[in-house]
């Protein structure tokens, strides 16, 4: 008998790479994927364990895909991905819908784990974070056809206080450039155009298996892949990048000027409590360069609002740091307290209100920054990648080389001429907001 699989992944891209070689592996395995979970006889939920408020949506989402144990034709929920890895035992003890739990070392196991619960074994299927599944796993893309995400390394050593990345995805581990590069080419044999690097730090890349900074060395083979056109890289940590990757990125033109940098502060007392290994002459240094090197280069930052201890002078020298810098970019997140975090110790913590107070402030500051920044391309003519049709605004759309998928804005057009989405088009800027940009094809 053939079984419906349905997954829901949820949290980041590194996830998601995980969630699509599941799927790849159980096609393989003789299971049928079906997007609607009241057709699935096997429901995998791939949980996200993060932060709190992502720990609190994947135990609503195995929730609410239990119900489908009675409404719909649901005989098995696995729970897998990090959720799963840093609770396994809470989850099978208090959460008897959940029939087996897969880690984040052990997803290539999926339809071993899968078949031995059919009969009615139930399985923790945990604890080996550290280890790193084979190479050349089949992988079914959930990203649009013409983009997808290339993991190039899994595992974290940066040990920050207030993350718990390396308990529940183990030590830095990077591939090697020949698989990675293999995989890039069949990506890009299947219609791929945009590769998007991921890691929990992509500066770190090679470190762990050449003894040096491997990051440049790995970006010049990807761009001689002639199909690919656009190469995107997230996760830079500012102690990480060195001349000779800023010089590798603005060699060549496939490799968007693009550098997603989370600094998380810039006041030296508060970077040394969060076990940050930079500080903030490094951090501006840093941006310097990048700047001067490639003008044209989004930066994109995070930002944790309130930390233990940051008082209100701390934050004012970070209000104006971001006031000063304008990054292209910025995400805000008030600081979550994760237990098993050395942060979740330290004493002073910072109330709930005045969290969300911080990150209230410097969201309307960059509100602000970012609509002069787009304000400023109207005029220019841009590379947009075309994801489709808007029907309320009689528009396409699509994202340019200073926007991710997913987290960053879009550009909306009018075109008079054929279009399909994956297609590499230009466009003159007519108009801007703060987060979107709109304009013709030209």
């Amino acid at each position: 008998m053939k079984y419906n699989i349905g997954m829901v992944s949820l949290g980041c891209a590194k996830n998601q790479t995980d969630a699509e070689i599941m799927l790849g592996l159980l096609a393989d395995g003789g299971f049928d994927i079906v997007s609607d979970p009241a057709e699935a006889d096997i429901i995998v939920v791939n949980t996200c364990g993060f932060i709190e408020s992502a720990k609190q949506e994947s135990i609503n989402t195995l929730l609410e895909m239990a119900e489908y144990k009675t409404t719909g034709r649901c005989r098995l929920l696995i729970a897998a991905g990090c959720l799963a890895e840093r609770y396994r035992d809470e989850i099978m003890l208090e959460m008897p819908e959940v029939d087996s739990v897969v880690g984040t070392g052990d997803y290539d196991k999926i339809a071993d784990v899968i078949k031995s619960a059919l009969s009615g074994e139930k399985n923790i299927v945990c604890g080996n974070m550290d280890r790193t599944p084979p190479e050349r796993l089949p992988r079914i893309l959930t990203t649009p056809q013409y983009t997808a995400y290339l993991k190039i390394a899994d595992g974290c050593d940066n040990n920050c206080t207030y993350c718990a990345i390396p308990k529940i995805r183990g030590h830095f581990r990077s591939r090697r450039i020949e698989d990675i590069a293999e995989e890039a080419r069949i990506l890009a044999d299947n219609g791929v155009k945009e590769l998007i690097l991921i890691a929990q730090d992509t500066t770190r890349y090679g470190k762990d298996i050449y003894g040096e900074y491997a990051l440049p060395k790995l970006l010049r083979e990807l761009v001689k892949i002639e199909k690919i056109k656009w190469i995107r890289v997230h996760y830079f940590y500012p102690e990480a990048i060195t001349d000779e990757l800023i010089d590798a990125m603005a060699s060549s033109e496939k490799i968007c000027r693009y550098i997603d940098m989370p600094v998380q502060h810039i006041n030296d007392d508060i970077l040394r409590r969060m076990a940050r290994r930079t500080s903030r002459a490094e951090i501006i240094k840093k941006i310097e360069k990048i700047r001067a090197k490639m003008p044209d280069c989004a930066i994109r930052t995070s930002i944790i609002a309130g930390f233990p201890g940051e008082t209100e002078e701390q934050f004012d020298e970070l209000y104006e740091f971001v006031k000063e810098i304008k990054f292209d970019r910025m995400g805000v997140f008030a600081y979550s307290r994760e237990e098993g975090t050395p942060a979740a110790d330290f004493p002073d913590q910072i109330d709930e209100e005045v969290k969300e107070e911080r990150l209230d402030k410097l969201m309307t500051l960059q509100q602000g920054i970012s609509l002069d920044l787009n304000r400023a391309k109207i005029g220019k003519t841009i590379e947009v990648i075309v994801e489709g049709y808007d029907e309320e605004s009689f528009l396409f759309y699509g994202r340019s080389r200073a926007d991710s998928i997913d987290v960053d804005g879009k550009v909306y057009f009018g075109a008079e001429d054929e279009i399909a989405e994956g297609d590499i088009i230009n466009v003159k800027i007519l108009d801007a907001d703060e987060y979107d940009l709109s304009g013709q094809m030209v």
